[in-house]
């Protein structure tokens, strides 16, 4: 008994330093974001000035205005692409099933580094400029995969007559599909497009590769303000981390409000 308890004390105390370990450096930022003074060490005194020099920075502003606006557009299609080709497979035969996935796995486990390599060699002999179109067409390439990888789950979980069932019944191929298939793989379809989001969001290294013409989004813009001091750092990280926090509360509560709604509907009738 007294194992037991222990081992239970020790669960949760290792728990605890892991959550610790994980958000300590995000309360520090968001804290010292605050800062009234440079230091990155030694809080003087609340201020807001370092927010006040991040809306008044142009730069910046725009830097943010690109990467909410690619990462939303890379969502929005990516997540109906990769839906859309996850459903088509799930209805293939297994070879081909099976080449896709395989094909599908490649540029995840691919590094950043070579895929971005890719893309700019492949813009380049196209002979495309470097801007926003392309690092749009890269965010959307690279989150496909994610959310295909998050959706096929959820539709081998279906029963594989369902389709089928729904034309029998009278539904025309789009009504089945949107009215039957959709509404019981939305957790995969939600998950991938959050993935999809937080990949666009915080991407680097392959938004370095193929953008241009001044279009810059958060990661590059704070890469190029990391060799030198500057505690504006901490007011756009802590504005990222608020954005991302209020996106994934909405994603999360979204589907619960729906769900109490139903009930309600339910318990009315």
């Amino acid at each position: 008994m007294n194992n037991k308890k222990e081992r239970h004390i020790f669960s949760r105390l290792l728990i605890g330093l892991i959550m610790f370990f994980f958000y300590l450096p995000i309360v520090y930022t968001v804290i010292f974001s605050f800062n009234s003074s440079k230091s990155l060490s030694k809080f003087s005194g609340f201020s807001l000035q370092w927010y006040e020099k991040l809306f008044n920075n142009s730069d910046m502003m725009d830097s943010i205005f690109y990467t909410i606006i690619i990462a939303v557009l890379a969502t929005v299609i990516s997540t109906i692409a990769g839906t859309i080709t996850a459903i088509g497979l799930s209805k293939s035969n297994r070879v081909l099933r099976g080449i896709v996935e395989q094909v599908n796995d490649l540029p995840i486990m691919n590094p950043d580094i070579v895929t971005a390599i890719g893309l700019l060699m492949f813009f380049s002999s196209l002979a495309i400029k470097k801007g926003f179109l392309t690092l749009l067409l890269a965010h959307i390439m690279f989150c496909i995969p994610f959310v295909i990888l998050s959706v096929l789950p959820k539709l081998r979980s279906l029963d594989p007559n369902i389709l089928d069932a729904a034309l029998d019944l009278g539904c025309t191929p789009r009504q089945a599909l949107t009215k039957v298939i959709v509404p019981q793989i939305t957790s995969g379809i939600m998950a991938g497009a959050l993935i999809a989001f937080t990949m666009s969001f915080d991407d680097f290294v392959i938004s370095y590769f193929v953008t241009g013409n001044g279009v810059n989004n958060i990661s590059i813009m704070i890469y190029t303000m990391a060799k030198r001091v500057n505690p504006t750092i901490n007011a756009v990280s802590a504005l990222i981390i608020f954005i991302i926090t209020v996106f994934l509360i909405i994603a999360n509560m979204a589907p619960i409000i729906k769900e109490k709604r139903i009930k309600k509907e339910k318990l009315s009738k």
